[in-house]
Parts: structure tokens; C-alpha cells; sequence
């Protein structure tokens, strides 16, 4: 996220009324946050590149500010506090219309790009295939205006692979333009022992990030979480992933956009929230749009309202109180109503792949749904194991690690390549599914239905099917992950639907487009294991919702199967490759209940950590500047952006201080000031004192060294609290001192035990 938007919600006064540096503080404290880090010393935790947001004391912070707020008297001031309470109200309506429109840019894009593998429509070429041919067809007459490449089969295969070939470079290349580096600290200056020299002045980048590759659901649940990744949700950003998806989708590879759109959402949610300094100015607060946006994302992609809010909620939100439950309701209603006035498919319906079966399922049915499920589970546990097992060999290789685009290219050329010549995976993938699910009354003349009606055992057909499936699911293995904006639900529906349809051939007593409908929602489940989202969405897709129960059955048996195999979801194994922090409260909880003993004290920093991160307060509640400069120097050389030092008198806890209002203090505050200068922290001030006690934190969370693991977990995962005071049993004495990113690295050790 961008620097401007997120560093002064983190650092401004937390606990005590607004005092007159408020501004100033916001300002120098963004600047000094947004800084790249240069030289690592001393104890590195991982995860620096990461500053975290304080729930709690955001929601403190956003209490005095209400109550601000609403001292005013006279009209202008009720005027202020109604805009105020309806500002949430307004950000995602408007949020709902902008990312609909962004949808059909992007869907109109795709569909022209696309089209052009196989031919180009001669009344103008910016048409895409169904548009060129829409009135044709209405009227029942062969579409003349649409002209295919070539007239022998290797001329139009070669351009098809060629389109396909030159749109994944272009859309690689759009990628590479998106690396960002992750900001550290940079330690200015050097406070320890009093001496003030300069370490590095040059800015030096943390860890590297292609932000537009992949879904970035991934990297918008580690927001949602709490975390911040700067730049990631920038305007730059939302361009670069919407140009790259075109180009993506339209080589045909095993991707999706819908995934990409979820990511764009967020970035359309950022910049209308900068709109409202209520949102801009707490990080809580900002993450509440940003929920509601992510659920617009995929109301606009499948035209699935409440799919989407159920998605928002299951997938990928951490804070989901009913307020945000309600707001993100209207935003995903407000998407899915622009997305069908503006109508980009031209059938004034928001149902994607409308079916209307017609024929009922039996209870003996119930037993091929549970199949299909099982199968879907299966491909989805191994499908985690295996994308990550090739990944790990393949993206190894220093041709390959050097050149993303070149692995691109690879990928592409292979798929292309096997797609083409089977006429059940010619086309793209939403049109696929759409062939696939088709029931065929007599009156459906598909290439589908066209081979269905043969009575001379259709083996030629039944391959295709079987070639296909095994193409789609080798295919989205070794596709998932590349440097292009892609996502995973497209491929696994395409995977379940071409295997449901098979499996089809062999029940005849109901319409093989049933199965292909079940078999799509079971591989997406064992994939991504959602559940209810999922079932919804399929109901909205399809418009099927006499099919609840075999989607159910599938759906669930699918989880279940996948979670044997492989607790991971592909988001989850995303996160854990690519370094992400994410508290998953219930992963943690079932990592901690293994372990025979565990304990808060093993979260416990060294000894010499400790000493470091504690100012011990004498009676008089004043410390030296020099001391002071010596535990912030020690902060800086960590690099730690979000860390902090404990105050601690007579060995009793008596506040915090975090690192960037103790930098702003000295180095702003106390420029003035000598370092022999006595500073105060606690108690009350007199006047012309050098005073940074309205700093400090005086209410820290605490907790016993001896309390269950499961207590923290809780703790760091409901509160969303940045760090924990640790107290002995007994005594009551502060002997430990816990940020999140230290039961992070806890529990990723217990992972690989």
C-alpha cells in the first residue's frame, strides 16, 4: 500500500487526547517509515519488511476522534457528523460502480485480444468473435463478417500458438515493470554509546516483489490480517494487473482473470478511501472498505452478489463484524447492478453459464457426486504438492530463475500447443465451461451435443474428453505461479467440468451437464477449499438451484478428502512461498494442541534482546536523551519498522514507547536539546520540561509466561494487538516482550518439525 495511506494511521498519539505535534508527527513519521533499509545488525526477526497495524488501538484512536467530532455544536457540525456516519455508505457504492466498470473494460479486452488467435472480424477488428457474430446468429445466419486465419489447419494452428506465444510476453513484460522492493528501516544514524554517525545513507531495499503476478489474494489476506505491503494496492499497480490479465487470459493458458480481480478491487478500494480521512488515517478502519471491495472484485468477475459477500467473509477476511457484513453487502449489490446495467455479454443477464436441465437427480446419484467429490479432493491435495514440487525444481534452475519471461514462453508454447488440436479445449476457458455444462434436448447443435447424439460408442469423443482433462489439470500445475496476473478458479472449474462430462458418458438416466456442473465446484473446492462461498456462487453461475444438495455433497466430500492430503489450500501454500505473514488462528491453534507442553515463555526474546528493549524508569520518571538514543539505535538496527522498547520500573511494567514516536521525539521534539538533558516518561509534566510521556502507551496488553500457547495465539489473532507484554508467574514482573512476527516464526517452526 502506498506509503501515504497507511504509515500516520500506524504511528499517530494512540492512548491520549490530540496534542498540537499531531500533525507534524503524521508527517515526519511517514517519511521516516517509508525509508529503505541499509545495514542488518544485531537480532533480525523475519518478516521486517512488514509494519503491522494495532486494531486496538486504531479503534482507540478512531473513539477520540468520534468524540471530537461530534463536541461541535451548531448546523455545520451535525452536517459534518451525518456525512461522517454515511462516508462508509458512500466509499463502497462508489467503490461497487468504479470496479464494475473496471470488469468490462477488462472482459470487453479480453474477449477482442482473445479472438484474435483465431481469426479477425472485417467490419472492425476490435470486435471480438461473439460480438462480430452476435446479430448473425440472432437471425440465424452464418456469420460471414468473421474470418478465420488461413484455410488449412497448420496455418491456423501456428497463429493460434503465435498470438498465444506474443500476448504471454507482453503480459510477462507488463509484470516485470510491477518489482518493488519491501521498505526496512534505514538506520540513519548510529545512537549507541551517544556517538551520532552515519551507518548508510544510501537507500537499500528489503525483500523484492512482482505485485501484479499472480491473484494477490495471497498478499490481500496478509493486508486483511493486519499487515501492511506498501505500494501493493497502488493505481500504478491496478494498471499494470488489469493490462497484464488481458494479455494473460487471451493466450489460453490455465488461468483466470476472475482471481486478478479480486486484487484490482482492493486497489479501487484503496483510492477511493483516500478520499475519506476517516479511512485514510486508521489502518482498522481502511481495512474494513477494503473487505467489502475484494467481495465487489468477484461480484463483478462471475456476476455472484452473494457469492461474493460470502467469499469476502470465508476467503479472505480476518475482521468481519456485522457493520462491515452489511457495507459489503451493498458493495457487491451496487457492482453486480452496474455490471448488469452496462450488460458486456449482451444478454442482460448476470447468470454466466445459464442451464436449465430439466430432469431431476435420484438418490442413487448421490453416489457419483460423492465420487466426483473424492476426485476433486484428491486433484486438489495433490495439486498443492505437486505445484510446489515443481516449482521449487523448475523455478531453481538459473535459466529459468533469471528469466521469468522465458518460463512464460515455455508454458505457453506447451499449452498452446496440446490445447488446440482438441475441440473441447480450443476455446477460452469460460467458454469451455460453458460448452461443458450445456444439456442437450435436441435443439443444442455444440460440438458437445453433436457427438452425444451418436450411437456408435463416441470413443473419439470420450478420449477427447479424457485427453482433455489431464491436459487442464498437468497444465494449471505447471501455469500456477508464473509472472502474469493469474488465477486458479477459471483453470479448476475447466478441470472439474471436463471430468464431470466424462464421467457423464457412463450415467445416461440424467444429463451429463449435471455432473460437469458438480464436478466444476468439487475441483475448485479441493483447490481452494471454500465451501459455502463456493456453493453459492455456483448456484449464481448457473442459476441451478434445485442442484443445492449434490453441490453440497461434492463440495464437502472434496474439502475433506483435500484436507487428508494437504491442510494447505493453493492460498495458503501461495502465502507460505512466498513469505508472506498471515496468523491463520486456527492453523496455529491445531499446531500448538500437538505439542505436548507450550507455553508463552517460549516466545520469550534472549536475555540481551530484552536488555536492550527495556528502559528501566527511575522514582524520578526520567531518563537521559542518551539513553533514549542508545535504545533507539538498537530499535534501528534490528529493523524493526513496528517494534518498540518497554518501560519498566522496580522491575513492575509501566508502559510503551514504539520506535517511530521515540525517533519523532528525539530527533524532532528534542533537536534542540543536549543528550545529558533528563527526559520525562511517566507521571505528570511540569513546565519546560522535555516531556514524551503523552507517548507513551500506559495500558499494554499483558499476559503470564506461564499461560497456554493457545492464550497468545488468541490473543495476537481476536485483539489484532502489534505486541505482548510478558509477565512472571507470581511476582507479576515484566520478564518478556512479544511482537506478532515472533509467534509467527514460532509457529513456522512447529511447521516444519
Amino acid at each position: 500500500m502506498a506509503d501515504h495511506a497507511h504509515e500516520p494511521t500506524e504511528h499517530t498519539h494512540l492512548l491520549f487526547p490530540r496534542s498540537r505535534f499531531d500533525e507534524e508527527a503524521r508527517s515526519v513519521i511517514t517519511k521516516e517509515e517509508g525509508a529503505l533499509a541499509g545495514t542488518a545488525i544485531g537480532e533480525r526477526l523475519a518478516y521486517n519488511d512488514y509494519t503491522t497495524i494495532d486494531w486496538l488501538h486504531d479503534l482507540v484512536k478512531d473513539s477520540y476522534r468520534f468524540r471530537a467530532l461530534h463536541s461541535r455544536e451548531g448546523l455545520r457540525a451535525r452536517i459534518i457528523c451525518n456525512f461522517d456516519a454515511c462516508s462508509g455508505w458512500i466509499a463502497v457504492s462508489i467503490i461497487g460502480a468504479l470496479m464494475a466498470f473496471v470488469a468490462v473494460a477488462v472482459d470487453l479486452s479480453v474477449a477482442t485480444v482473445g479472438s484474435w488467435k483465431y481469426g479477425y472480424c472485417s467490419k472492425n477488428p476490435f470486435l471480438s468473435r461473439e460480438t462480430c457474430c452476435r446479430w448473425a446468429e440472432e437471425e440465424g445466419k452464418p456469420c460471414d463478417q468473421y474470418k478465420l486465419w488461413g484455410d488449412s489447419y497448420g496455418m491456423r494452428f501456428g497463429i493460434y500458438v503465435g498470438w498465444a506465444v506474443l500476448f504471454g510476453i507482453i503480459s510477462s513484460s507488463v509484470t516485470m515493470l510491477s518489482k518493488r522492493a519491501l521498505p526496512s528501516v534505514t538506520p540513519k544514524k548510529d545512537y549507541s554509546n551517544g556517538i551520532t554517525t552515519s551507518l548508510n545513507d544510501n537507500l537499500t531495499a528489503g525483500k523484492s516483489l512482482y505485485m501484479s503476478a499472480g491473484s494477490g489474494i495471497p498478499e490481500i489476506k496478509t493486508i486483511l490480517s493486519g499487515f501492511v505491503i506498501p505500494h501493493f494496492l497502488d493505481i500504478r499497480i491496478l494498471v499494470l494487473k488489469a493490462v497484464g490479465a488481458v494479455f494473460a487470459v487471451a493466450t489460453g493458458m490455465s488461468l483466470g482473470k476472475e482471481g486478478p480481480f479480486i486484487h484490482i478491487a482492493a486497489c479501487v478500494g484503496q483510492l477511493v478511501a483516500q478520499i475519506f480521512p476517516k479511512y485514510q488515517e486508521n489502518g482498522k478502519k481502511l481495512r474494513e472498505i477494503l473487505s467489502a471491495a475484494c467481495a465487489a472484485g468477484l461480484s463483478a468477475a462471475f456476476g455472484a452478489p452473494i457469492g461474493g459477500v460470502l467469499f469476502a467473509y470465508e476467503e479472505v477476511s480476518v475482521y468481519f463484524p456485522r457493520k462491515v457484513l452489511w457495507r459489503t453487502f451493498l458493495c457487491s449489490m451496487v457492482a453486480a447492478m452496474t455490471l448488469r446495467a452496462l450488460n458486456p455479454r449482451g444478454t442482460g443477464k448476470l447468470v454466466l453459464f445459464e442451464t436449465n436441465y430439466g430432469t431431476l437427480y435420484r438418490p442413487e446419484h448421490y453416489l457419483v457426486f460423492i465420487f466426483l467429490g473424492i476426485a476433486g479432493g484428491l486433484w486438489g491435495g495433490t495439486f498443492t504438492m505437486a505445484n510446489f514440487r515443481w516449482a521449487k525444481w523448475f523455478r531453481s534452475l538459473p535459466t529459468i530463475k533469471d528469466n521469468p519471461v522465458f518460463e512464460v514462453f515455455l508454458v505457453i508454447l506447451i499449452t498452446a500447443a496440446l490445447q488446440y488440436p482438441n475441440p473441447a479445449t480450443r476455446a477460452p476457458g469460460d467458454i469451455i465451461i460453458k460448452n461443458l455444462l450445456v444439456s442437450c434436448d435436441g435443439t443444442k447443435d455444440t460440438w458437445v451435443c453433436q457427438n452425444e447424439s451418436r450411437d456408435d460408442g463416441r470413443w473419439d469423443y470420450i478420449a477427447w474428453l479424457a485427453y482433455g482433462t489431464l491436459v487442464q489439470l498437468a497444465s494449471t500445475t505447471i501455469t500456477f505461479g508464473l509472472k502474469v496476473p493469474s488465477g486458479i478458479i477459471i483453470p479448476a472449474l475447466v478441470g472439474g467440468a471436463l471430468f464431470g462430462r466424462l464421467v457423464g458418458q457412463w450415467v445416461t438416466t440424467i444429463s451429463p451437464g449435471i455432473f460437469a456442473m458438480v464436478g466444476a465446484a468439487a475441483f475448485l473446492a479441493g483447490v481452494t477449499r471454500m465451501t459455502i462461498s463456493l456453493c453459492v456462487i455456483m448456484f449464481e453461475l448457473t442459476g441451478e438451484l434445485e442442484y443445492t444438495i449434490p453441490h453440497m455433497i461434492a463440495i464437502l466430500v472434496a474439502k475433506w478428502t483435500a484436507d487428508a492430503l494437504s491442510k494447505e489450500s493453493v492460498y495458503d501454500l501461495a502465502q507460505s512461498v512466498l513469505g508472506h505473514p498471515f496468523l491463520d488462528t486456527d492453523h496455529a491453534l491445531t499446531l500448538v494442541q500437538h505439542q505436548s507442553s507450550s507455553l508463552v515463555e517460549a516466545l520469550i526474546p534472549p536475555a540481551t534482546t530484552m536488555v536492550e528493549l527495556t528502559i528501566n524508569v527511575p522514582p524520578n520518571n526520567k531518563v537521559s536523551r542518551k539513553v533514549l538514543k542508545e535504545k533507539l539505535g538498537y530499535l534501528h538496527r534490528r529493523g524493526l519498522m513496528d517494534g518498540g522498547v518497554v518501560l519498566v520500573q522496580k522491575g513492575l511494567l509501566e508502559g510503551y514507547i514504539a520506535e517511530p514516536e521515540l525517533d519523532f521525539g528525539l530527533n524532532k521534539l528534542g533537536k534542540g536539546f543536549g543528550d545529558d538533558v533528563e527526559v520525562r516518561l511517566l507521571g505528570d509534566s511540569e513546565e519546560g520540561e522535555y516531556d514524551l510521556s503523552t507517548f507513551v502507551d500506559r495500558t499494554p496488553i499483558t499476559i503470564c509466561s506461564r499461560a497456554p500457547m493457545e492464550y497468545a495465539v488468541e490473543i495476537f489473532g481476536k485483539l489484532g494487538l502489534r505486541y505482548l507484554c510478558v509477565t512472571e508467574e507470581g511476582s507479576g514482573k515484566l520478564i518478556g516482550f512479544v511482537i506478532k512476527k515472533r509467534l509467527l516464526i514460532y509457529l513456522d517452526g512447529l511447521k516444519h518439525e
